[in-house]
């Protein structure tokens, strides 16, 4: 495919559960498939490269790590990846790129790295990228059901925000006694106070189009206020430094967010994958951001469960088959201020085989404190000595699949 013209990028974006990957597979399963794919996944084991739902002829490029961590330059080497790919390989067409970002992902050395002529637009991918690609939008997917708490509590949820030209609302339709839940006005007024200029949109609204939400715009940082332009030059000036020194250890590194990476090669046990998910909420609380994974049941190994907790709300639905052919279980946990090792001994002690299980609990209850490691143990005990729990019992109940 030879570039005549730069395609249009479009990044999407938005906090850990708002429901990004929800409205990405909505829209590639409506549009055409002339559409690249660049899916950024938090921790060092990819998840959404199997749940992402491409046509054959569209390309899916998955990352690890963050690549607002990097400066950008993970998107910049996908896109120059990208670039091979549609010159040397022969993809009949590709008129838009999709970028879906981590849910931590701060936009600034994002959008940094894909406005033309900023710097440091020089060395081959740079270049290339600059020549062939060009931002054209940049979607905030915002839960109503938790923004205002993750606006306090986490500064990438508002420069997702500030960034966007336009903002999705999610979650709008879950059920409330005798009313659906309806965006309240004081938090349509925050959002217009960190961005003013942004379209919002409710998804769930009959008029919503999701084709439309994606089709290229024209990007201009100026039109979206003075702190977004602030941030870009201070992105600019972070280049230049690792340019020419050891890049700065900034972001997520320096902060409280640890990731968990589980895996099981044997299929686990329905009652023993709920009993992990409630333990795990009860330990964590609040410093549980996120969890996503795909899990072999034994009920039925063949047709894996997806899993999504999202602070306190946990979903799950069956998949048909396994989408590849990795068929081990793969949860990735995301947590604030808990040590990872916490939730991995969590996982040992509840899904693995008794004599490592006790071991590892004890191992687990020396990290915690008195209370908590009580608080483990005795439930722990309860799960294990319920014989009779079915496993339609223990799965968790299923409810609509945003994430």
């Amino acid at each position: 495919m030879k570039i005549d013209e730069p395609i249009p990028v479009t990044i999407l974006t938005g906090f850990l559960g708002a429901g990004k990957s929800t409205l990405l597979n909505e829209f590639l399963s409506r549009a055409s498939a002339e559409t690249a794919v660049i899916v950024n996944e938090f921790g060092d084991v990819s998840i959404d490269h199997d749940l992402i739902q491409v046509k054959q002829q569209e390309l899916l490029v998955t990352t690890t790590g963050c690549i607002c961590c990097t400066g950008g330059s993970d998107l910049i080497s996908s896109l120059f990846k990208l670039y091979g790919l549609l010159e040397d390989e022969g993809v009949s067409t590709i008129r838009r790129v999709i970028v879906e970002t981590t849910g931590l992902a701060d936009p600034a050395p994002i959008i940094s790295q894909l406005l033309a002529g900023v710097e440091p637009s020089v060395g081959l991918r740079h270049g290339t990228v600059a020549r062939h690609f060009r931002l054209s939008g940049l979607i905030c997917v915002v839960d109503v059901t938790t923004v205002e708490e993750t606006l306090d509590r986490h500064f990438e949820c508002m420069k997702q925000l500030a960034f966007a030209d336009l903002v999705l609302l999610t979650k709008t339709d879950l059920p409330a006694p005798g009313a659906a839940i309806r965006p309240p006005s004081d938090l349509l007024r925050k959002i217009r106070q960190i961005n003013a200029g942004a379209a919002i949109i409710d998804r769930h609204d009959d008029a919503f189009d999701v084709l439309a939400a994606f089709e290229p715009r024209r990007y201009v940082p100026s039109e979206q206020g003075s702190e977004v332009e602030a941030w870009l030059a201070l992105e600019r000036t972070l280049a230049r430094h690792d340019a020419t020194d050891p890049p700065l250890s900034r972001r997520h590194a320096a902060s409280r967010i640890q990731t968990a990476v589980l895996l099981e090669d044997r299929p686990v046990p329905a009652r023993k994958l709920a009993a992990f998910v409630e333990l795990l909420k009860a330990v964590a609380g609040p410093q549980l951001l996120r969890l996503k994974g795909i899990v072999g049941l034994d009920d039925d190994p063949d047709r894996p469960v997806v899993l999504h907790a999202v602070q306190h709300a946990v979903q799950q639905h069956r998949l048909q088959s396994w989408p590849s052919d990795d068929r081990r279980t793969r949860i990735v946990v995301i947590t604030d201020g808990l040590d990872k090792s916490v939730v991995e001994n969590l996982f040992i002690a509840i899904t693995g085989v008794s004599l490592r299980a006790k071991s590892e609990l004890v191992l687990l209850a020396a990290g915690l404190s008195l209370l908590t490691a009580a608080l483990v143990s005795a439930l722990l005990f309860a799960v294990e000595s319920r014989a009779t729990w079915t496993s339609s019992a223990a799965t968790l109940p299923p409810t609509h699949t945003e994430r």
